[in-house]
């Protein structure tokens, strides 16, 4: 495990952990907690290092300091460091990118709306496909609390994944939500997912995964009766589908 800066502000930092081998898939990893907590992964991510592949786990500006877009920037900019740094480390074949709520509305964001990444010079071209675990379709509640607008609000502009698709191609794709997740998720996934559909997007290269029984990502630190972590399995198994 390393930490890396790829920015001034304290918050702008990776954390990369490699598997023993020297060819690997690299998986990008973006935390949850309402762009206003939070810091990068450990548990899970080490049962997925043991199956092969490496990770880099981001940490992004957050309010109270941050102001939007800048923890989608900042993700955009962990996605760059990873492209550009990891192939220090080994032969990477793949580059995933995986975000759990907020981090999933980041990631999102990152996908549907191509300019971030092309600041950098990298397009969906270079990503594999995404996990977009739990996250928010519509503009995120702590960015309506920004604007002085009711975190309730369902509301749709630049500020959301789902205002930006298009005719565009994306890559393979993974939403998850719970069937208790937060009010409105699976809903508001429901419709991206029939937004895709709508512009012709190849929904077979998109799964959708329902977590029965569970609340809003409850299941991520859940261990199976083998002593696996249920995520770092979902992760793996994306992982391996969607290699090139």
């Amino acid at each position: 495990m390393e930490k890396f800066k790829y920015g001034e502000h304290e918050n702008q930092y990776v954390v990369v952990y490699l598997p023993e081998s020297d060819t690997f898939p690299v998986c990008v990893y973006l935390h949850g907690g309402g762009l206003g907590a939070g810091v990068p992964e450990q548990e899970f991510v080490d049962s997925l290092v043991k199956k092969g592949v490496a990770v880099v786990s981001g940490q992004y500006r957050m309010y109270p300091d941050a102001k939007y877009p800048q923890f989608i920037e900042d993700g955009a900019s962990v996605i760059a460091w990873a492209k550009e740094n990891m192939e220090k480390y080994g032969n990477v074949t793949d580059l995933f990118v995986v975000g759990t709520s907020a981090g999933a509305y980041i990631s999102m964001m990152l996908c549907f709306d191509k300019k971030y990444l092309a600041k950098h010079g990298i397009s969906n071209d270079d990503i594999s496909g995404y996990i977009h675990n739990a996250g928010q379709p519509t503009t995120h509640f702590n960015v309506l609390e920004e604007r002085g607008l009711d975190s309730r609000q369902a509301i749709i502009d630049e500020a959301a994944p789902l205002y930006h698709i298009c005719e565009d191609k994306y890559p393979p794709m993974e939403f998850i939500v719970a069937d208790n997740d937060m009010a409105c998720r699976y809903e508001e996934t429901k419709l991206l997912m029939a937004k895709l559909a709508q512009f012709g997007h190849d929904m077979s290269a998109v799964k959708f995964r329902l977590m029965e029984n569970y609340e809003h990502c409850e299941y991520k630190y859940l261990i199976d009766e083998n002593g696996n972590y249920i995520f770092a399995d979902i992760i793996y198994d994306f992982v391996t589908s969607n290699s090139k």
